[in-house]
C-alpha cells in the first residue's frame, strides 16, 4: 500500500439520500471506482430505509398492522444499529418518532418542505418508545406496533457512511473518507496528518469557509465525526418555528440550549447518535458526553462554544480536500 499525503488526494461531491455526499480517496485512480460503488451502496441503503419512498422497506412496515415481517439484512442491520443507539441515549434517540415528526410537517424530501402559514397545534405526546419494537437478529424478523411509524433519519445515514468507507477501503486498499450530510466515516490508511473535517454551525459547500468564529477544523485519523444541530433544517407553521430534531418524551421539536454538536467517537453512527442525544438533553449534555468519554464541541445558541476532554486542537490551514461536518 502506498504511503498517502495529502497531495495524492482526490474527491468527489454529489448528492443521495436527500444529503450532500463526499467520497474522498488517498489514491486519486481509484475515486471513479469507489465514487461507483458508493452509489450503489446508498441506493440500497435508500430502497431499504427510506421513509419518503413509497416502495421502501421501512414504509411497508406501516402497513404489517403489527404482525413480524421478515427484513432484508441491510434493513435488519439499520434497525438493529437505531435500537442500540436508543438503549446507549436512554431513549433520547428514538425510532418511533416517525409520526410525530410527520404532524411537525417533516414528510417529504426537506428540498421539498416549504413555509406553511396555515396554523398547527403543537400537542405534547411522547412517542410509542423504541422498547416497542421487536428485531429479531437470527431470522430479519422486525415487529412493529400497529399505528408506530419508524424513522431511521437520526442513525441510517451515519450508520451508511461507516459501512460505506470500511467497504471501499477494503475494496480499493486505499484510505476512504465517506460523509453524508456531514456525518463522517473514515477508514483505511489515512493521509499524513490526518483527515482533515470542519465542524460549522450551519449547512454549507466544503469549499466556502463560514464566517469566523462559526466553524472548527480538526484531524481525525480513524472512527467517526459528525454534527447534529437545530439550524440546517428548519421550516415554519404558522406561527411556529420547527426544527427536526424530536424530543421523544414530548414528540416536539426538542428545547436546547445548543445549536449544533459535534462529536467523535469509535464509528460515526455512535457521534451522530451521541450529538443528537445531546441536543435533547439539553443543560446536561456536556456533562453526560464528558461521562461516556467523548470528545466533543458544543455551540450555545448565543454562539459560546464548550469542549470536553480530549476534543482536539484546530488544525492549521492547508488547501487540501476536506470534508464538512
Amino acid at each position: 500500500m502506498a504511503t498517502a499525503t495529502r497531495r495524492t488526494t482526490a474527491a468527489a461531491d454529489w448528492r443521495a439520500l436527500g444529503t450532500s455526499v463526499r467520497l474522498v480517496t488517498t489514491d486519486p485512480a481509484l475515486l471513479d471506482s469507489c465514487n461507483l460503488l458508493l452509489a450503489r451502496h446508498l441506493a440500497e441503503v435508500d430502497a431499504a430505509c427510506s421513509r419518503f419512498r413509497q416502495d421502501s422497506e421501512l414504509v411497508a412496515l406501516d402497513q404489517a398492522r403489527g404482525r413480524p415481517v421478515r427484513v432484508s439484512p441491510l434493513l435488519a442491520e439499520a434497525l438493529a444499529v437505531a435500537l442500540r443507539a436508543a438503549a446507549a441515549t436512554d431513549g433520547a434517540v428514538d425510532p418511533t418518532v416517525g409520526s410525530a415528526i410527520g404532524a411537525l410537517g417533516y414528510d417529504r424530501d426537506f428540498r421539498l418542505i416549504q413555509d406553511d402559514g396555515r396554523p398547527i397545534r403543537l400537542t405534547v405526546r411522547p412517542v410509542p418508545g423504541w422498547r416497542a419494537v421487536t428485531l429479531d437478529r437470527a431470522t430479519d424478523t422486525v415487529t412493529v406496533p400497529a399505528g408506530v411509524r419508524l424513522d431511521l433519519g437520526a442513525t441510517a445515514k451515519a450508520w451508511a457512511a461507516d459501512k460505506a468507507a470500511a467497504r471501499l477501503a477494503e475494496a480499493a486498499g486505499c484510505g476512504v473518507l465517506v460523509s453524508l450530510g456531514g456525518d463522517t466515516a473514515v477508514a483505511g490508511e489515512p493521509p499524513a496528518g490526518g483527515w482533515r473535517v470542519r465542524v460549522q454551525d450551519a449547512t454549507g459547500p466544503v469549499d466556502e469557509t463560514p464566517a469566523p468564529g462559526t466553524y472548527a477544523t480538526v484531524s481525525i485519523r480513524s472512527g467517526g465525526l459528525a454534527t447534529s444541530g437545530t439550524t440546517s433544517r428548519r421550516w415554519r407553521r404558522g406561527a411556529h418555528d420547527l426544527h427536526h430534531i424530536v424530543d421523544p418524551y414530548t414528540g416536539l421539536p426538542a428545547e436546547t440550549p445548543w445549536r449544533t454538536v459535534s462529536v467523535a467517537a469509535a464509528t460515526c453512527a455512535d457521534a451522530n447518535a451521541a450529538g443528537t442525544a445531546a441536543l435533547v438533553k439539553g443543560a446536561g449534555a456536556q456533562r453526560w458526553l464528558a461521562g461516556l468519554g467523548l470528545p466533543a464541541r458544543l455551540v450555545a445558541n448565543d454562539g459560546t462554544v464548550v469542549t470536553t476532554p480530549g476534543w482536539p486542537p484546530s488544525a492549521p490551514a492547508w488547501s487540501g480536500p476536506e470534508a464538512a461536518a
